[in-house]
């Protein structure tokens, strides 16, 4: 399953490499800042270390011979490695003195007091009063080099800490900035047809109340077209059942009057016509009190006394006496917060669904187990899986010859989602090989 696109990775992503983008820049302007500095630092040192050599050696060499061995030797020892290499030399060129480490060939660089660069070496060059000795103290250009990389190191190790400290503070921050945003997307999508409340911009940040305010509008004009829909539509089923009613009233007592022939079959089809008109006229005024919302109730009830009375209103009933099987296991029960008429016109409607379509030599089962579910089941010829999503949707009929709107179904549905329940209809009915079954669930 393809994951959503979210606006927080992207923030996290972006702010987090901007960050580490700067500390790089910054990185890198220290690491030229440290070169020109630490050039200083190190020329000042090499020169001032050549003029005190200088001066030492010369002493040295005034109270010993110079070709005392001896003295030469101790001035050549070096306790270890060697940062700054020097040679003494006169002004031939020759080396007279020169450190343990430095080469025995004069270092390639003018007798001429200043800094001179070779290719591995930057060489200070400093002469005695006299112009006579010369010393040179050579540096390695790898001593600095290894002084700037060890800096810019010290300054790149903050990165590990820095990279998850910066995701989880970008995290943190872009959260609870993006929390209105959060609120405002659940509340905008728990809105459908039977919740068009508007939605609190009290608390929202100024940047989305123009969203709420939008959304709020919509709403109010959505509540108003839903609102007259289902007014003309109650009013109309209410206005029409008394018309159609003495319509048909009429047209019985017409048919019993006339004598047998096509006038008294014309009006007996005109009859069948006005009463399919008033069930038509009866299932439109429960549509519109389904989509008014009757479903839910804030008082619990016992729906299984509702249950029980209308199965023995089926069983009373002249047309139906005998077609109808309940079943209650001992000890159901089915206490919810529903309203026990919208409940009511969801049994009948599954019920009459059953006897319309289903085998009229067979009994409708309907039963109710220990958990409160609710199985009608009829025998009927397998519904396809496909024809079966079909039937929830308005108008939709199956391939039958039987009378009907094709909103029974529909408007079962819509109330039992009301309830926080669900419809599923299955076919074959569970345990055989035919049929199709109404099965309600509705939560504790």
């Amino acid at each position: 399953m393809r994951r959503e696109p979210s606006i927080t990775r992207p923030l996290i992503l972006a702010l987090t490499s901007i960050l580490v983008l700067f500390w790089l820049i910054a990185i890198g302007l220290s690491i030229r800042v440290m070169q020109h500095e630490f050039s200083e630092i190190f020329d000042s040192a090499q020169e001032e270390t050549t003029q005190r050599l200088l001066a030492l050696i010369v002493d040295d060499l005034g109270e010993r011979t110079v070709s005392d061995p001896r003295s030469i030797a101790m001035l050549n020892t070096a306790a270890s490695r060697e940062y700054l290499t020097y040679q003494l030399r006169n002004k031939t060129g020759k080396v007279v003195l020169r450190s343990n480490d430095a080469p025995s060939e004069p270092f390639s660089a003018p007798l001429t007091q200043g800094f001179h660069d070779t290719q591995s070496h930057r060489i200070y060059t400093e002469a005695t009063a006299d112009g006579t000795l010369f010393m040179q103290v050579a540096d390695r250009f790898g001593n600095r080099r290894e002084a700037v990389r060890e800096s810019a190191a010290t300054l790149l190790w903050p990165l590990i800490v820095l990279i998850p400290a910066s995701i989880f503070a970008v995290w943190f921050v872009v959260g609870r900035a993006l929390k209105p945003i959060e609120t405002l997307r659940q509340d905008i999508a728990t809105k459908d047809g039977g919740n068009m409340a508007p939605i609190e911009s009290g608390r929202l940040p100024r940047e989305i109340k123009p969203i709420a305010r939008s959304v709020n509008l919509l709403l109010a004009r959505l509540r108003a077209a839903l609102e007259a829909e289902r007014e003309f539509t109650a009013n109309s089923a209410h206005e029409l059942r008394t018309p159609i009613a003495g319509a048909l009233a009429q047209t019985q007592r017409l048919a019993q009057e006339l004598p047998a022939g096509p006038v008294r079959q014309r009006a007996q089809q005109v009859e069948a016509s006005l009463a399919n008109l008033g069930r038509l006229a009866e299932k439109l005024l429960q549509l519109s009190r389904a989509e008014a919302g009757i479903g839910r109730s804030d008082t619990p009830s016992d729906l299984k006394a509702i249950l029980d009375m209308l199965m023995v209103d089926y069983a009373r009933d002249s047309r139906t006496e005998g077609r109808v099987a309940y079943q209650a296991e001992p000890g159901a029960a089915m206490v919810r917060n529903a309203d026990i008429d919208a409940f009511g016109i969801v049994i009948r409607n599954l019920v009459e669904n059953a006897l319309s379509h289903g085998d009229p030599e067979q009994p409708v089962e309907v039963s109710i187990d220990g958990n409160g579910t609710i199985r009608v089941v009829n025998d009927s010829s397998v519904i396809a899986a496909a024809d079966l999503a079909n039937l929830k949707r308005r108008f939709r009929r199956g391939a039958t010859n039987a009378p009907g709107s094709g909103l029974g179904l529909a408007i079962a549905d819509r109330i039992t989602t009301q309830m926080g329940g669900t419809l599923e209809l299955i076919s074959p009915a569970s345990g055989s090989r035919s049929g199709f079954e109404a099965r309600i669930t509705l939560p504790a």
